[in-house]
Parts: structure tokens; C-alpha cells; sequence
């Protein structure tokens, strides 16, 4: 008898598109919304007019004032006992303006550089040196400066002196006319303090905040502030020189108003009396601290 093996034949049954299957289809789609994501992105960028793009930069390099911040600090600016609940003032709603107001814009902000920059040179001929005033993109800039032997605020303190009082006086006077959305700014000099927990950061912050009580005294609404915020001495004008006493500043940011209209011209006002000779009264909210400076 013949010996009759059995052989057994496997066949193997190819589904679909081999070893490809349908895993391509799904690489493809993430492809395709990468390239939609930044054309868009793209077409975002190029239809953002440049004052847009400077709000935007200074908005992403603001300071927090209950943020952490310094040299790899991380205790908060201002302690919950200290501060005011409206102490941070942030509305969302920056102004802007579109290409073609923004060329009308730009002479019309130069005019209300001018008459503010007239008007304190009529109003404080003793202190005109100690204010400076620019057009930057998308509003004016005027900046309140120290000097040496006359300070806007006392060393280490919070209270504005009577230099500091009539300044703010005279631009409130000229502002409070207009419809200009305002951003506070409180800078310091590089002087470092021998306390941790309290230094630059939270003066600059605290005197910030004292110009915004000495604003609203004297007839700035608070719906027109966008901003008060403390940058320390990371900001200084006089680069060269960080221990400037010109750093220790208040910066005070005018923009026009929410339609992007541009501001309106503050009147002319009659020369004020002379200030009395009264002790400057010191802010209630805002704490007084003495902390000692470094050898």
C-alpha cells in the first residue's frame, strides 16, 4: 500500500489596503488642520494694524500686581491686609482703531500732546522739567519724574508730596474734559531695600495705586482706568544711570476712547492760585512702609 501524506496549505486572506489600512486618511486630516491653523493664524497677523500689535505687546508684558514676579520670587506683590480690592484695575475692552482713523489718529494725538505739554509749562513753570510728555502708538504717554530734592513721593514712602499733589492737579484739570481711557504706571530707581518682603515691586505698585486715589480726587471717574500696575526698576528712562532719580517715576497712559475716536482737546483753564502751605495728606488705604537701604 502506497504511504499518502496530507499537506496542508495556508492561505493568507489581504483585507482592505494591505498594510496600509485607512491610518493614512487620519495623518492626512491632522495635516490638512495644521495648514488651515496657520494660514489663519497668518490672515490674523496681517489684518492686526500696528497700534493693535503694540497693545498687545504691552499687554503680555504687563506686570501682575498679585502675580509673581522679581528675580525668581514667589510671594505675592501686595499682602491680602494691604491691599485694595480695586487695587488691580483690568478691563479687557483696550481700545483700538482701525487704518484709516489711525492716520487721523496719530496728528490728532500730536495736538493733545502739544496743548497738555502748553499747558504745563503755563500752569508749573517751577516743575515743567519734572513732566515729560510723548505720543506713542495708539495714545500719550506723560511721565511725572523725581528730582533731586524735590521727589514726587518721600524716600520709601507711599504719600505724594505737595510737588506730586500739584501736578496731578493740572493734568486731572486738563483730562478729566476728555473721554481718554487712562493706564496707571508706578517705576522706581535700582536702590535696593534690605527687607524681602517688601521691595520695588510693591512700592512701585503702592505709589501707583496712591496716584490712582489722588485721580479720582480730583474728578477722574474710575470706569476710565484700564490699568495700575508697579514695574519696579525693571523700565528705566535713564538706562545708563539705574540709580537716576528721574527713574522714580508715575507714568500716566492716555488713550482715546473705545470707538477709537481721537481725544478731545481739554480746555484752556485760568492760572490756579498758588497751593496752600499744608502738610500733603496721606492716602488712608495705601500703607506706609519704612524699609532700610542697603549698605
Amino acid at each position: 500500500m502506497e504511504d499518502k501524506s496530507i499537506i496542508i496549505k495556508k492561505v493568507k486572506k489581504v483585507q482592505g489596503g494591505g498594510h496600509h489600512g485607512g491610518s493614512w486618511k487620519v495623518a492626512f486630516a491632522d495635516f490638512m488642520t495644521g495648514m488651515m491653523a496657520f494660514f489663519l493664524l497668518m490672515w490674523l497677523v496681517n489684518m492686526t494694524t500696528k497700534p493693535q500689535k503694540e497693545k498687545l505687546a504691552h499687554y503680555f508684558q504687563e506686570y501682575s500686581i498679585f502675580g509673581e514676579g522679581g528675580a525668581g520670587g514667589k510671594t505675592e506683590m501686595i499682602s491680602k491686609d494691604q491691599a485694595l480690592p480695586e487695587t488691580a484695575v483690568t478691563i479687557t475692552n483696550t481700545p483700538v482703531s482701525s487704518d484709516a482713523e489711525g492716520e487721523a489718529s496719530a496728528a490728532s494725538l500730536e495736538q493733545f500732546k502739544e496743548q497738555l505739554q502748553q499747558e504745563v509749562e503755563q500752569q508749573l513753570a517751577e516743575l515743567k522739567d519734572q513732566v515729560r510728555i510723548e505720543v506713542f502708538g495708539g495714545g500719550v504717554k506723560v511721565d511725572i519724574m523725581d528730582k533731586e530734592g524735590n521727589p514726587m513721593f518721600p524716600l520709601a514712602s507711599t504719600a505724594l508730596t505737595a510737588s506730586g499733589q500739584k501736578i496731578l492737579k493740572v493734568l486731572c484739570d486738563n483730562i478729566k474734559t476728555t473721554s481718554n481711557l487712562i493706564e496707571i504706571e508706578g517705576h522706581t530707581d535700582a536702590i535696593t531695600y534690605a527687607k524681602r518682603e517688601f521691595g520695588n515691586w510693591e512700592l512701585s505698585t503702592a505709589r501707583a495705586s496712591a496716584a490712582r486715589l489722588e485721580l479720582e480726587k480730583n474728578g477722574i471717574p474710575p470706569n476710565r482706568l484700564l490699568r495700575v500696575s508697579g514695574y519696579a526698576a525693571t523700565v528705566p528712562i535713564i538706562k545708563e544711570n539705574p540709580y537716576d532719580p528721574r527713574n522714580r517715576r508715575i507714568s500716566l497712559r492716555l488713550y482715546p476712547d473705545k470707538k477709537g475716536a481721537p481725544p478731545t482737546q481739554p480746555q484752556v483753564k485760568p492760572q490756579p492760585p498758588p497751593p496752600s502751605q499744608t502738610a500733603p495728606q496721606t492716602p488712608q488705604s495705601v500703607p506706609q512702609v519704612q524699609p532700610r537701604r542697603l549698605e
